[in-house]
């Protein structure tokens, strides 16, 4: 065995062993104390392993030892049940021959209810998911930046900015450097109930003269794979955010149930990433001066809105500057959160302190008076005669009142 990394996440642990060649392995759980024991045939360590004492939230210790018949035994002594799974991949362009294995936390969490404001109304939540991770670094620069680095730096910029908010919060989905799989992402943004879903990326390509930031949303293409998926699927499917079912229901109607689903979701993500895009032409170039579309894993939630924004092209050396620079990275976060804000002061959940916070239309009927109006929407009726240039209470039936926010 030539080498051992390992990455550490929130709720699971992922080893990674670097082999001169393709490995057979065995691999078993022991209980009362929870162990893990990986047998690698045919193996040695070239170097001594790691000490973990405290570092990491599964693993207590690692230990090895040299079998008589060849085989390496290596022992993860536990601080609680997981799940483990380990597979071999094959030597790719960053790396050789490696042994992975994943240790998963036993139980899977309970989605957190979204937090309420003072008020009693509920926070706007917005998921942050920082792309790549542990020993998947994403592209790098020709100066050594890595696309995982600079994307994490700016993703947390953007979650303080977004607490400073009234009445949002953020949630990280990538708060370190380790792995997390694509369908993982969206199954975090959706155990937290997040109201929209931001991945953030560094492109690159071949030609480095290439730069400019973009926004991407879902194609129609990959939202019928999903939906597909879905259904095939729905018995295992959790709710849908609005609390829909779609295991009690028939074919059709559950077809029906996830299309509206989609297109909303989708009209959503289409408005928030043109507000995120025309945020971003105001502190660089742009790549394109439109909204694209493409099917990646990460925007296919059917039912939260969700864009991916290519930051720059790392593979250009100026841009590659400006991502490493502190200054510049505040200035992308504080655009993105421009974005978020233009788009929802303009389309608040309902039920969220924006909402109750944010200016209405009401259409007299008869049997309308200023004072039930006012009433009505918990609003003082003289803020109801200013918002409407009113000096007095006379009101007729058909005119559109400007309900003012609370």
């Amino acid at each position: 065995m030539q080498g051992f990394r390992i990455w550490s996440a929130p709720d699971h642990t992922r080893l990674v062993f670097e082999t001169s060649a393709p490995v057979e392995h065995a691999l078993f759980t022991l209980k009362q104390p929870a162990r893990l024991v990986v047998d690698i045939d045919d193996a040695r360590l070239e170097s001594a392993l790691p000490g973990l004492e405290g570092t990491d939230p599964v693993i207590k210790r690692l230990r090895s030892a040299q079998k008589s018949d060849g085989v390496l035994r290596v022992v993860l002594d536990l601080s609680r049940e997981i799940k483990a799974k380990s597979f071999v991949l094959k030597p790719n362009n960053k790396y050789g021959h490696r042994l992975v294995v994943d240790l998963d936390s036993v139980g899977t969490a309970k989605r957190k209810p979204k937090t309420l404001s003072a008020e009693g109304d509920r926070d706007i939540i917005i998921a942050i998911d920082a792309g790549h991770g542990g020993e998947d670094p994403g592209a790098r620069g020709r100066g050594g930046a890595f696309e995982k680095d600079v994307v994490l730096s700016i993703a947390r910029k953007l979650a303080r900015l977004v607490d400073r908010e009234r009445g949002m919060r953020a949630v990280l989905i990538r708060d370190g450097d380790y792995y997390l799989g694509l369908r993982k992402r969206m199954e975090l943004a959706r155990r937290h109930r997040a109201d929209l879903f931001v991945s953030l990326h560094a492109d690159a390509f071949r030609d480095s003269r290439v730069r400019g930031s973009s926004v991407y949303t879902l194609s129609q293409r990959g939202a019928s794979s999903e939906a597909a998926r879905w259904l095939a699927e729905r018995e295992n499917s959790a709710d849908l955010v609005g609390g829909v079912k779609l295991e009690d229901k028939d074919e059709l109607l559950a077809s029906v149930l996830l299309d509206l689903s989609q297109t909303g979701t989708q009209e959503a993500s289409h408005q928030v990433a043109g507000d995120l895009l025309d945020r971003l032409k105001r502190i660089g170039h742009t790549h394109k001066a439109y909204v694209q579309q493409a099917g990646f894993m990460v925007l296919k939630s059917p039912d939260i809105p969700s864009v991916l924004v290519e930051l720059a092209f790392i593979s250009n050396p100026q841009e590659e500057r400006k991502l490493k620079d502190v200054a510049h990275q505040k200035r992308m976060a504080a655009a993105i959160l421009g974005g978020i804000r233009n788009y929802f002061d303009n389309n608040p959940p309902p039920g969220t302190l924006l909402a109750r916070n944010a200016p209405r239309n009401h259409v007299i009927t008869r049997g309308d008076t200023l004072g039930e109006i006012a009433q009505r929407y918990q609003v003082s009726v003289t803020n109801l005669r200013t918002a409407n240039n009113l000096s007095g209470d006379r009101i007729k039936i058909g005119q559109v009142l400007l309900i003012p926010g609370t």
